[in-house]
C-alpha cells in the first residue's frame, strides 16, 4: 500500500507541465570528476576508471539511488582527453528511471611553466523512462475491492530519448584549481507528458593544496562548489586532509546537510565513503544519504614530454 500511496504524488509531482527537474548530485564531487565538469577528461593522464553509487534519503519509501560510471585517458595524438560517462537515476524503485550515456573531448593548453587550462566539450544520449504499469490513480480505487477500475487520466508517454550537450573549463597548477561548468546548455525536452526542458545547470569550483609537510606526504585542502539550476542554488564549503594513504573530509551543504568523508588511497587503488547528514526541514525522516566511490588508476607508458597532471583531491 507504500507504493501505491507514494505513485500518484509521484506522478502529480514528476509530470506537471510546468515541472522543472534538478539534477542528482554526487557528494564525493571530485570522485566523479567528468560528472563534475567535462574538462577533467584525461587529466590523470593515464587511463582511469571511476565507479560511483549514491542511496539518498534511505528511509523514504520512494527510493533514490544513483549509479555512475566514467572511464577517460589523456592522448597526445589529439592535444586532449576522452572520456565516457554513464549515469542511471532511479526513482521509486524502478518506477521513474532516467540514464545518460555522454562521450566527451578535452583539450589542454600550458599557459606558462605553472599553470594550464582544459576545455572539455560533452555529447549525451538523454534517456528517460516510466513504468506506466506501477502507476494508480484516484479514480480507479473501488472503496471494498480496492484498485480495479480503468483510470480516465492522461497516461504519461513510457519513454523519452534526447540529445544533451555541456562544456567547462579547468585551471590548475601544483598549488590550487578552479573550474566553471555549463551542463545542458541546449535544454533537451525530457517532458513524458507535455513538454519539459530540462534547465541548464552552472557550476563553479575551486580549492588549494596547503602541504604540511616538505614531501607532501600530508596537506589541507580548503574547496569550495556552487551550484545553480533555474530557481535551484547550492553552496558547498569543505576541507580535505590527507596524509599519506588516509583521507578526512567535512563538508557544509547550504542549509541541507553536513558530511563526513573517509578515503583509502593505496597505490592505483582508491576508495571513499561518505554519510551526508540531514540538517534541514527533513531531519528525522530520511536517514541522509550514503555514498561510495571506487577509483582504478591504470599504468601507462609516460613519453618524455612533460605532462601536468592537476592535484586536486580524489573523493
Amino acid at each position: 500500500m507504500n507504493r501505491r500511496v507514494l505513485l500518484p504524488i509521484l506522478v502529480f509531482t514528476v509530470f506537471l507541465l510546468e515541472m522543472k527537474a534538478q539534477d542528482p548530485q554526487f557528494t564525493q564531487f571530485y570522485a566523479n570528476p567528468l560528472y563534475l565538469n567535462p574538462a577533467f577528461a584525461g587529466t590523470a593522464r593515464c587511463p582511469r576508471v571511476c565507479m560511483n553509487y549514491r542511496n539518498q534519503w534511505p528511509n523514504i519509501s520512494g527510493r533514490y539511488v544513483t549509479y555512475s560510471f566514467s572511464g577517460d585517458l589523456h592522448m597526445d595524438a589529439i592535444a586532449g582527453g576522452l572520456g565516457v560517462l554513464v549515469t542511471t537515476d532511479d526513482q521509486a524503485r524502478g518506477t521513474l528511471k532516467t540514464t545518460n550515456a555522454s562521450l566527451i573531448y578535452s583539450y589542454k593548453a600550458d599557459i606558462n611553466r605553472e599553470f594550464s587550462i582544459k576545455f572539455g566539450l560533452q555529447a549525451t544520449f538523454l534517456q528517460k523512462k516510466l513504468d506506466v504499469n506501477a502507476l494508480n490513480f484516484g479514480d480507479m480505487i473501488d472503496s471494498r475491492r480496492g484498485f480495479v477500475w480503468n483510470t480516465k487520466e492522461a497516461i504519461p508517454s513510457p519513454q523519452k530519448n534526447n540529445a544533451d550537450f555541456s562544456v567547462g573549463m579547468l585551471g590548475y597548477s601544483k598549488r590550487y584549481f578552479f573550474g566553471l561548468a555549463a551542463h545542458h546548455i541546449s535544454q533537451p525536452d525530457e517532458g513524458l507528458l507535455g513538454s519539459s526542458k530540462l534547465p541548464a545547470k552552472f557550476t563553479a569550483h575551486g580549492g588549494a593544496i596547503i602541504p604540511l609537510e616538505k614531501n607532501n606526504e600530508s596537506y589541507l585542502s580548503p574547496n569550495i562548489l556552487f551550484q545553480s539550476q533555474q530557481d535551484f542554488r547550492q553552496l558547498n564549503l569543505g576541507l580535505y586532509y590527507v596524509k599519506g594513504a588516509f583521507v578526512a573530509g567535512l563538508w557544509y551543504r547550504s542549509s541541507d546537510a553536513v558530511i563526513a568523508l573517509i578515503g583509502l588511497q593505496n597505490g592505483n587503488f582508491k576508495f571513499g565513503y561518505s554519510y551526508d547528514v540531514t540538517v534541514s526541514k527533513l531531519a528525522g525522516n530520511t536517514a541522509g544519504a550514503h555514498e561510495i566511490s571506487i577509483q582504478l588508476q591504470f599504468e601507462c607508458k609516460v613519453k618524455s614530454k612533460r605532462y601536468r597532471t592537476i592535484s586536486c583531491p580524489s573523493f
